[in-house]
């Protein structure tokens, strides 16, 4: 699905949904104005960093029909993620090697991120391969809202 058939939200509103989300926000939004309101998700953080959020939270407990929330990603779809971005390492058969160790064995995230931190040159391309589908998540989110 192509960004360009949605016209309700720009590339940029995409790509910020797509980084807070990933920060760990909760993204609600408003189809008839474009406004989105970012709140912490509270299973992340505790409600005392709650605070300079107070503003937005009242709006929407008080416009709450007005909004519709853009999920975050499950577990499971940040698995598949990493194993898409493992699997397309064709060009790379020692790293492609270690990030499926990685994610074959028990803490998967955090062996394929200590992996992908010491990974030099690959980390980058993880970070660009991750936001990329971050973005097609979002826009399939929203496509599924309207």
């Amino acid at each position: 699905m192509q960004l360009r058939e949605m016209k309700s939200l720009t590339d940029e509103q995409v790509k910020e949904i797509a980084e807070q989300l990933d920060c760990g926000f909760r993204c609600f939004w408003n189809k008839q104005t474009n406004e989105l309101l970012f709140v912490p998700d509270t299973n992340r953080f505790s409600e005392s960093d709650n605070e300079a959020f107070d503003e937005d939270l009242e709006k929407l407990d008080s416009n709450f029909d007005d909004y519709d929330e853009i999920e975050s990603m499950e577990s499971s779809d940040s698995f598949e993620i990493m194993k898409e971005f493992a699997e397309q390492l064709t060009h790379n058969n020692k790293m492609q090697q270690q990030l499926f160790f990685a994610l074959n064995n028990n803490k998967p995230f955090s062996r394929f991120k200590n992996v992908i931190d010491n990974s030099g040159e690959y980390r980058e391309e993880w970070f660009k391969f991750k936001n990329e589908k971050l973005k097609e998540w979002v826009i399939k989110k929203i496509a599924a809202l309207t």
